[in-house]
């Protein structure tokens, strides 16, 4: 199986590599490519070091399945040149995930929907994953009318910039800005840029990332996206209002048995999803579960997981291993 990881360097890409050796993906043959200025340099893999190439030397090793991590424009050039060989591309960036030629897959909500002629297959955002994630299960059995999502975002979301910046901060050392204010003992309400209707990119991707993976147009969804000085992973308060009622015995439930879906929430004894504790791990944590009495049939909850695993890097070795499982 011959592999290629584009955007190797980058925070995702790195993590991509790590989770590739803690699932043993059947990897024969790895090919990492990264910018023009690291070809040659080297990263590890397996304790082994592995020569990054170019993209082109990539493309010409036609490899099985290529997961890219590199920002938009690189996949938008790159990405059907792959494709074009032959390639599977799982491409973490947003360039492809509103395309209606494009399946956006979350490997546990709509992996089945994966075909042979799905060259190009699109990762959604982090903070979509880990929402579509708890609430799947049950608007499939509560019917979900309207959401409204905040969003607590860890700063390794924008890249090894940013956390550079914060490092930086809490060391009194003046260096880049990734943001345009202090990050450290702040909140920004800004995560990516504001378009014309006042929202930013990101929470407009909620919006319409959740409707697509949920293949339903008619939930209405609002959101608020702010980063916070945080590096474990991304925080979410969700308030969603159902066509049905529920009982919170068997939401309970429904999540117990929801497989990458673990339940926190044991306020008598302090237990509930945090940051601090998803780094590292795979599950989307659920918790703070209360019933919204100021609206007929809703629900408060509170989501967390790990940005650059299942928000990134594990979702995509998933869904490639669906594709080995199921197509290859």
């Amino acid at each position: 199986m011959k592999i290629a990881i584009v955007g190797a360097t980058g925070l995702v890409g790195s993590v991509i590599l790590k989770v590739l050796e803690e699932r043993n993906f059947p990897v024969y043959e790895l090919l990492v490519v990264a910018s023009e200025k690291s070809v040659g340099k080297s990263v590890l893999f397996k304790k082994k070091p592995i020569k990054i190439i170019s993209m082109q030397a990539a493309i010409a090793a036609k490899p099985v399945i290529a997961l890219f991590s590199a920002g938009g424009s690189v996949s938008e050039r790159f990405a059907p040149k792959f494709a074009a060989a032959g390639t599977f591309v799982i491409d973490n960036s947003s360039a492809w995930r509103m395309d209606t030629s494009k399946k956006l897959i979350v490997p546990e909500i709509n992996g089945n929907t994966i075909t042979e002629e799905d060259k190009i297959i699109a990762n959604p955002n982090c903070s979509t994953i880990q929402l579509v994630m708890a609430l799947a299960p049950l608007h499939l059995k509560y019917h979900m009318k309207r959401i409204i999502v905040s969003t607590y975002q860890s700063i390794t979301g924008t890249g090894v910039n940013a956390v550079k910046q914060m490092e930086n901060e809490r060391k009194g050392i003046q260096g880049e800005m990734a943001y345009p204010y202090a990050i450290d003992k702040n909140c920004l309400p800004q995560c990516d840029v504001f378009t014309e209707d006042g929202y930013t990119k990101e929470e407009l991707k909620l919006v319409n990332e959740t409707r697509k993976i949920l293949n339903n147009n008619n939930i209405g969804i609002t959101a608020t996206a702010v980063r916070v000085p945080v590096v474990g992973g991304h925080s979410e308060s969700v308030n969603v209002e159902f066509e049905n009622d529920f009982d919170l015995t068997e939401i309970r439930h429904i999540f117990h048995t929801t497989k990458g879906v673990e339940l926190q929430d044991d306020v008598e004894n302090k237990q509930y999803p945090m940051a601090k504790f998803a780094e590292g791990k795979d599950a989307v944590f659920v918790g703070r579960l209360r019933r919204d009495f100021s609206q007929a049939n809703s629900l408060n909850m509170w989501i967390v997981a790990d940005n650059l695993r299942k928000g990134a890097a594990t979702n995509a070795v998933q869904i490639a291993e669906l594709l080995i499982e199921n197509i290859l």
